[in-house]
């Protein structure tokens, strides 16, 4: 059964997490290069091929005890946080323009964007980890698909007005809270049983 609550959670510490991530900034060059509609779709694609992997890991991770799967997810939360609390700014990459302005070929170039850099990120690492954790494939995907088309939305179309407002350092730290909070409820659970 679809729970919204599950979903919102996830869609919340999603968003945080990937909002200072540099997928952001590559959906904010690739919109200002090409039609924003033709990258959205692109991005889109690639974002729900990674959830899709992430709750197929995340729900092998549900065949294990309980009591270890929550100290994983606990240590795994931990080892996100301390990510997001010790990366560093790597600053914009290079992008390269397709040749022409086609939908195929923007699309595609966005698509193929995303789904190298985003193989193996915090995100779909942490999406795999509340799948296990809540055990409920279909709203942690909903509220994962959804925070993650959100965040390229707003890379693509308003990304530069978002940035100047409300600043990196502040949105990197709320997510990491967020995940400290997270790791210490699930290995309160591992403990406690």
């Amino acid at each position: 059964m679809f729970s919204f609550t599950v979903a919102a959670l996830v869609f919340g510490v999603v968003f945080l997490a990937e909002l200072p991530d540099k997928t952001a900034l590559a959906g904010l060059m690739l919109g200002t290069r090409y039609r924003a509609s033709y990258v959205f779709v692109g991005v889109a694609a690639a974002f729900a091929v990674h959830v899709a992997l992430a709750i197929a890991a995340g729900s092998v991770l549900t065949l294990l005890p309980h009591r270890l799967v929550q100290a994983v997810v606990g240590l795994l939360f931990l080892a996100g946080a301390a990510m997001l609390l010790l990366k560093k700014d790597d600053g914009e990459e290079e992008i390269k323009k397709p040749a022409d302005q086609s939908f195929w070929k923007v699309s595609g170039a966005g698509f193929m964007l995303i789904l190298v850099a985003e193989f193996g990120d915090l995100t779909q690492i942490m999406t795999a980890n509340l799948a296990a954790r809540y055990d409920d494939p279909v709203s942690v995907g909903v509220g994962a698909v959804l925070a993650l088309w959100s965040v390229a939305g707003l890379g693509i179309v308003g990304g530069r007005t978002l940035m100047k407002r409300v600043p990196l350092a502040l949105i990197t730290r709320i997510a990491a809270v967020l995940m400290l909070a997270l790791a210490g409820f699930s290995l309160y659970e591992a403990v406690a049983g």
